[in-house]
């Protein structure tokens, strides 16, 4: 294997690995959280999220294998560097919440929203971001049709999601 035919399976390596470390982080937060007086709100679409993400993550991983040698050259390098940005922005949103960054709806009564960090600017960070990652990592290997399908099926659930969302934070 070529180091350009190995980019795709580096790239892929390390977001799944991210994203296994951060079910670990949300599920440790969770924990301490629901310990501390938490309850979860929104609990019957979360199997639909985690559906989406491993649907679109191991939908990434079979076709970039199973295609051709993928080159990563041109315009795919700056959709990685839009992804990369987009790592940045996860990072930032993550560490804003610090303790209380879970996966789930998780509400801990009396406690103040969040409104540092990105929450200064915009509503739902978390979920901006995420749009951004579905899109921009199946252009930068050259699938453009899958960024698209995931988009539109990511706009559902997140439209299910913050929904749930705000209703539990703003009775």
């Amino acid at each position: 294997m070529s180091p350009a035919e190995l980019v795709p399976v580096v790239v892929l390596g390390l977001v799944s690995l991210q994203r296994l470390g951060e079910l670990w982080l949300a599920r440790r937060n969770t924990a301490r959280l629901l310990a501390e007086g938490a309850h979860e709100v929104g609990a019957w679409h979360y199997p639909l999220i985690v559906a989406l993400h491993a649907a679109w993550l191991t939908g990434l991983w079979f076709l970039v294998l199973a295609r051709a040698p993928v080159m990563i050259v041109g315009a795919d390098w700056l959709w990685l560097g839009v992804f990369a940005v987009l790592q940045l922005g996860r990072t930032w949103v993550i560490s804003s919440l610090g303790g209380r960054w879970t996966t789930r709806i998780i509400v801990l009564p009396g406690a103040p929203l969040v409104t540092t960090g990105p929450y200064r600017f915009v509503s739902h960070p978390n979920y901006w971001v995420v749009a951004g990652e579905i899109a921009t990592l199946p252009l930068a290997f050259g699938l453009p049709w899958f960024a698209f399908a995931f988009s539109v099926l990511n706009a559902v659930v997140m439209w299910i999601r913050i929904r749930a969302e705000v209703a539990a934070l703003h009775p």
